[in-house]
């Protein structure tokens, strides 16, 4: 094929890039791996609950996941990889719309299926990415945690995927038998099935007979995980693996991410046996930060956790392979979010975004290849209710998380763990993030939704053990008690003040990683008055 052929068949954007760098070679690898009119496969893999240090390439030392990490050493790793909600069922919500889920009311989880209020899901007015993609002559499937919905109109089967195995809901036991944390039966479509395998080894089960079944079409498979979310439950031979972890927590945890490695890995080696790598874009991240103190994730080097407008709960591994059309081994640095998924999907089915769409996200493709430069983003944004919003501008981020009233400055670029606040030495930079954040949030929609609230029969708190009952103050002794473990006498009590993990996390219910006396007191409130 002679060089006008290759410049013809890549797109004379990316081809110019290429050979403004000297590099004609990669001019002919894409015009022989994407010829016109050919449609890559899409595989979306969704981990649940994953911190950003979550993951060998991210950081992690004592839990190896090569397959993950193949997926950055084969393509691009984003560093600064966004959510658009530090919470499972609304990041669901604008990863497959590729819109604010704030813009039409989807702003919270929507608790239990015997707690949700009538009518949650994903609104039908908006277009999923499995809609999209069937129109173009995608065969579709679903393999794992939905969470956008329990009426039947909002079932995956009803949203663009041929074929669905899974739950509706927001967590799932793993383990045969077990019905710890069980939001809504296993589906095969829509009847009921009983598993008989560790749930993270039957989600990869089907999804490979889904490739196997389809290989010769066009497909997209969507997998979001329900690991490595609580309950904590792990099989045997994955626990045997780490039987240099003491910590059993620790351990169960990294037996979970370990089975979710493996099955990423069993998912590249079908698509390699096909001969499918170079037709397939490969995508991977997680759907918010990890809550540390009930899972062991890893957040660091951020600030924050899952729930919290603080990096560590909207910052997430997030990488993407497309062989011989991506680049291999890029580490990018720009920021990119979630909402980018669907507008990048679209476009590399051959679906270029229409206004009418509407999308916040844009197609990252011709960012990665040199195509185009720049940052993707130069504004991105977040709010889960008052007390959870953020708006980053550049490398200055203006958050909210808890109680404050005045938003905190931080560079997040110079300082991922947001320990220096500037608002007070660069006033002008508030307000002009603060016009940015009122801007975009006056047109967005009012929640349609919120959690129910707890009862005391079915708070976290009516489950104590005596032992853990007994580290709590007496009545009358709750200053006193409190004043005793604020060590840095800041009127705040840190996970190191008070280690005590699974309680630390039923008090802190605004999920900024700190306690205050006036929560220990509502809290204990609450736990008195349980028999």
């Amino acid at each position: 094929m002679k060089r006008r052929a290759f410049i013809d068949t890549l797109g004379k954007g990316t081809a110019a890039a290429f050979l403004a760098r000297g590099e004609l070679w990669q001019v002919a690898r894409a015009a022989e791996t994407a010829p016109p009119g050919q449609k890559p496969n899409i595989v979306l893999i969704l981990a649940d609950d994953l911190g950003y240090a979550g993951v060998g390439v991210q950081g992690c030392a004592d839990i190896p996941t090569p397959s993950v990490d193949s997926i950055a050493r084969n393509g691009v790793r984003f560093t600064h990889g966004y959510v658009s909600a530090p919470l499972c069922s609304p990041t669901r919500a604008g990863l497959m719309t590729g819109r604010y889920q704030q813009r039409f009311g989807h702003e919270t989880n929507p608790g239990p299926i015997n707690q949700a209020q009538p009518g949650f899901g994903l609104s039908l007015d908006e277009p999923t990415i499995a809609e999209r993609l069937k129109k173009l002559g995608y065969v579709t499937g679903m393999f794992g945690k939905w969470h956008l919905g329990f009426e039947s109109q909002f079932h995956p089967l009803k949203r663009g995927f041929d074929e669905f195995y899974g739950f509706l809901g927001g967590a799932h036991s793993y383990t045969p038998g077990s019905r710890q944390m069980n939001d809504g039966s296993i589906q095969r479509g829509t009847q009921p099935v009983e598993e008989k395998e560790y749930l993270t080894d039957a989600l990869a089960r089907e999804t490979l007979s889904f490739i196997d079944r389809h290989n010769s079409e066009t497909f997209f498979v969507y997998l979001p995980f329900n690991a490595v979310h609580a309950p904590m439950e792990a099989g045997q031979k994955y626990l045997d693996r780490f039987k240099n972890i003491k910590d059993d927590l620790r351990r169960t945890h990294a037996a979970m991410l370990s089975a979710m490695d493996d099955a990423i890995g069993r998912i590249l080696a079908k698509l390699r046996e096909h001969a499918l790598e170079e037709k397939t874009l490969v995508i991977f991240l997680s759907d918010n930060g990890g809550p540390t103190q009930q899972t062991t994730s890893s957040n660091a080097p951020l600030r924050g956790f899952k729930a919290q407008a603080l990096e560590g709960g909207i910052r997430i591994p997030f990488m993407m392979q497309w062989k011989g059309t991506l680049p291999a081994g890029k580490v990018d640095d720009r920021p990119v979010i979630s909402l980018d998924i669907h507008p990048t999907v679209a476009a590399a089915a051959g679906a270029a975004a229409e206004p009418t769409w509407k999308l916040d996200g844009v197609d990252v493709v011709p960012y990665l290849t040199g195509a185009k430069t720049g940052a993707p983003h130069e504004t991105l944004y977040w709010r889960m209710f008052a007390n959870q919003r953020a708006v980053r501008h550049g490398n200055l981020k203006l958050v909210w998380s808890g109680q404050a009233e005045q938003g905190g400055l931080y560079d997040v670029v110079n300082d991922p763990g947001e320990s220096k606040n500037l608002a007070k030495d660069r006033p002008e930079e508030v307000k002009k993030l603060q016009a940015l954040y009122d801007a975009w949030n006056a047109g967005l929609a009012e929640p349609k939704w919120k959690p129910a609230p707890r009862t005391a029969q079915s708070a976290p708190g009516a489950k104590l053990t005596a032992n853990q009952r007994a580290a709590l103050p007496q009545p009358g002794q709750e200053k006193a008690w409190f004043d005793r473990l604020d060590k840095n006498k800041d009127g705040k009590l840190t996970p190191e003040e008070f280690p005590r993990p699974r309680i630390f996390q039923m008090i802190d219910t605004n999920r900024d990683g700190f306690l205050t006396i006036d929560e220990v007191r509502k809290f204990l409130e609450t736990i008195r008055g349980i028999a």
